[in-house]
């Protein structure tokens, strides 16, 4: 007897559902191991996004990603590049739901930065593609009249 998922996932994906954006980068999320209400760090791979502490930046990214993963009765997939977690161990993933690339999302709307990190790399072309389509339309982050001085990762720099 083999437990068949209803909507045959590929091996390197897993429905989940959203129990929290934490961040414009990150979230928690319900039914990735064995125990269905072990709530998992998830970070999203090729996005850096500002900082909540990076005003208005922060929340901005925050609330695209609350809006794009709908609400928590709605799953997202998953899905797995080559590195499988960060060094503070939270699951690294490109984020689907309803066949958009969420990753992809908040870079074209200017709400995070595209930063590829090698090995995972697999929608690089397309990250980076959003990235100038956001630089380019003034976007978010990218507006003339009030752009995004530091990168998040200076931020935080900054203000550890």
């Amino acid at each position: 007897m083999s437990c068949q998922n209803k909507n045959q996932l590929a091996d390197n994906q897993a429905q989940v559902k959203v129990a929290r954006v934490v961040s414009g980068q990150s979230l928690e999320v319900l039914g990735m191991a064995e125990q269905p209400n072990l709530i998992s760090q998830v970070r999203l791979i090729g996005v850096d996004a500002p900082d909540l502490r990076q005003r208005p930046w922060g929340e901005a990214a925050k609330e695209q990603l609350e809006d794009l993963t709908g609400n928590a009765e709605q799953p997202v997939i998953l899905e797995f590049d080559l590195e499988a977690k960060d060094k503070i161990g939270r699951t690294l993933a490109y984020v689907w739901k309803d066949k958009v690339l969420l990753n992809e999302e908040l870079v074209k709307q200017g709400n995070a930065l595209f930063v590829g990190r090698s090995p995972n790399h697999k929608y690089n072309q397309r990250l980076e593609r959003a990235q100038q389509w956001a630089r380019l339309m003034g976007q978010g982050i990218w507006n003339p009249e009030k752009p995004m001085r530091l990168t998040p990762a200076e931020f935080r720099r900054q203000n550890l």
